[in-house]
């Protein structure tokens, strides 16, 4: 009887023993090589996840209800798109997907127009205005939209700067009009709602109307109270091309103005004539840090932008809103003044059309059915095809679109493309939706960059021209974008952050999509985590709800959320 009392006792402590050295985690990923997000040199090791978060990176010893073979593959935190324009395509189809593929794991939204605040008139054009994917607006604020996107069901994480030109828009209108002081106020008033709500900053977009009306003054007191609500200011510039370098100095100063740290939306040269002004625009960005500025960029990896024909139009013949646009483009004197300026290449406006010429600009989008099967041509051709010059063609169409009619720009050098990617304050966005080539995304193309942005870099320029380190380009996409954004426990591989987490082969992974035939998925992404959920497993979408709202730093469900006297009182 003693000896089985000693036995059944040993045998206790065994298994106590046992269960303090081995114990059971939710998923284990195991034998990869771990890249953590810090541009450190990476090891091979494992990775625990319990719940939605990482509890052990290096050796992980005991077992995972679900084991994930990592082995000969990269681990890296999930990935960040600064840039995204998912905002309808997540309401339609919440996988993502053309990013998850690519190991998206955040999309950030906001460029200049942001999802809220909106009032009944901006809802009410916002609704006419709708392209292939309809919808019912049921929200009015920024935070309103991201939270109905999680109660949806989406796969990634989300997150929105809120648009200088929504808030212009809700005070002001369409109209090229200043604000006076207690209208500026009010406008204030919103970016620090949203802010609270948990905004990520001010994002502006200056070259498109209403958002160009804007002057520095405007944008700097947005910026001032984003920045003491711990938020940055984010801009695609007012000047991309011939004036690129006025355009660098005015966001420079916004950012020493309003304290706020600032970062420059698709950092580029447009037009052939301005591509050897790549290493004044470094300086320029880099003499700023230098002075102690938070100044970062971000881009995407290919040498053509997509917009819209408005940015080949003067931005007076805008004002008052698409349909006054339309409208004044079907009175001949005014025609005749839009096409004088379109060729003009002393007009003061950003006109990317000058640059990229008629053969240069190929027609992606369109909202009458009438017109798709224009797809895929150029504005030269259908211009030719109709027996017009081209600035007639491109008048005709926005008209007959009744839209902005979405474009493909051909701007940049590869050269530069090259040099930028391995400038240590680059991260990357798409500047591009998260769609499938299935419904409502088959009515219209798309740039590649939607389909491939990440998987390029990773790809193209890692692997096979060796312009930069693995570690290095997965620091660039998600633990420096993490820091820039001021964004809690995410962006590392590290114990106790959210496990957000890529699994890929990089011997594998490229961007098949062209602009010829932009709907073809990326490839070498085997399994994608969110907030500790498989969003994607053996390359394909498991339709889980992994996605959250990621909220910045001033958001008031924080403990010490709230904003503060001024951007110098936030530490980054």
């Amino acid at each position: 009887m003693r000896r089985g009392l000693i036995l059944t006792l040993g045998l206790l402590l065994f298994g106590c023993a046992s269960s303090t050295t081995a114990p059971v985690h939710d998923i284990v990923i195991r034998g990869g090589t771990i890249y953590d997000g810090t541009g450190a040199a990476p090891f091979v090791g494992d990775v625990a996840i319990d719940g939605d978060r990482i509890t052990a990176v290096g050796k992980v010893v005991g077992t995972g209800r679900q084991e994930i073979d990592a082995h000969g593959k990269a681990v890296s935190p999930g990935f960040i798109n600064m840039l995204s324009w998912a905002t309808d395509d997540l309401i339609y189809d919440g996988r993502g997907l053309s990013d998850l593929k690519q190991g998206v794991t955040l999309e950030v939204m906001g460029e200049g127009s942001s999802m809220g605040p909106w009032n009944a008139a901006m809802k009410a054009l916002e609704t006419e205005r709708q392209g292939d994917i309809k919808y019912e607006i049921d929200w009015s604020t920024l935070d309103q939209y991201l939270s109905r996107l999680e109660r949806q069901g989406i796969s990634p994480n989300v997150a929105s700067f809120i648009g200088a030109e929504t808030t212009r828009t809700y005070v002001l209108g369409e109209g090229d009009v200043d604000p006076n002081p207690a209208q500026l106020m009010a406008m204030q008033e919103l970016v620090h709602q949203a802010m609270e709500d948990g905004a990520l900053g001010v994002g502006s977009s200056l070259i498109y109307a209403p958002g160009t009306y804007a002057e520095t003054g405007e944008l700097t007191a947005l910026a001032t109270e984003a920045g003491r609500c711990g938020g940055i200011y984010i801009s695609h510039m007012r000047y991309e091309s011939d004036r690129l370098l006025d355009g660098i100095d005015e966001l420079i100063e916004i950012s020493r103005r309003s304290g706020a740290p600032a970062e420059i939306y698709h950092f580029k040269q447009a037009g052939k004539s301005n591509w050897n002004k790549i290493d004044a625009a470094i300086a320029r960005v880099e003499a700023a840090r230098a002075r102690g500025q938070r100044i970062t960029a971000d881009m995407y990896t290919y040498t053509a932008g997509s917009t819209g024909l408005d940015a080949a139009m003067p931005p007076w013949v805008q004002a008052g809103g698409r349909e006054a646009w339309i409208k004044r483009l079907k009175d001949p004197a005014i025609r005749a003044r839009v096409i004088a300026e379109m060729r003009d290449p002393k007009a003061p406006f950003e006109n990317l059309y000058r640059h990229a010429g008629a053969e240069g600009t190929l027609l992606v989008g369109f909202k009458n059915p009438a017109l798709k099967p224009l797809t895929g041509q150029t504005l030269a051709q259908v211009a030719k095809a109709r027996g017009v010059s081209p600035e007639d063609a491109a008048i005709d169409l926005v008209i007959e679109d009744g839209t902005r009619v979405q474009v493909v720009y051909f701007l940049m050098s590869e050269d530069n493309v090259r040099h930028e990617v391995a400038i240590p304050w680059m991260s990357f966005g798409s500047d591009a939706g998260a769609q499938a080539p299935e419904g409502p995304f088959l009515l219209s193309s798309t740039h590649p960059r939607a389909y491939g942005n990440v998987a390029r870099l990773l790809g193209r320029y890692v692997r096979d021209e060796k312009l930069l380190s693995l570690a290095e380009a997965v620091r660039k996409l998600s633990g420096q974008p993490a820091h820039n954004l001021g964004l809690r426990d995410r962006g590392l591989l590290r114990r106790g952050y959210f496990a957000d987490i890529a699994v890929f082969d990089p011997a594998t992974v490229s961007d098949p999509a062209t602009y010829e035939k932009p709907k073809q998925f990326a490839t070498g992404m085997a399994f994608v985590l969110v907030n500790g959920v498989l969003a994607l497993k053996d390359g394909e979408p498991t339709r889980a709800p992994s996605g959250r709202v990621v909220r910045g730093r001033a958001w008031k469900g924080w403990p010490d959320g709230g904003c503060k006297a001024s951007a110098r009182d936030w530490k980054w």
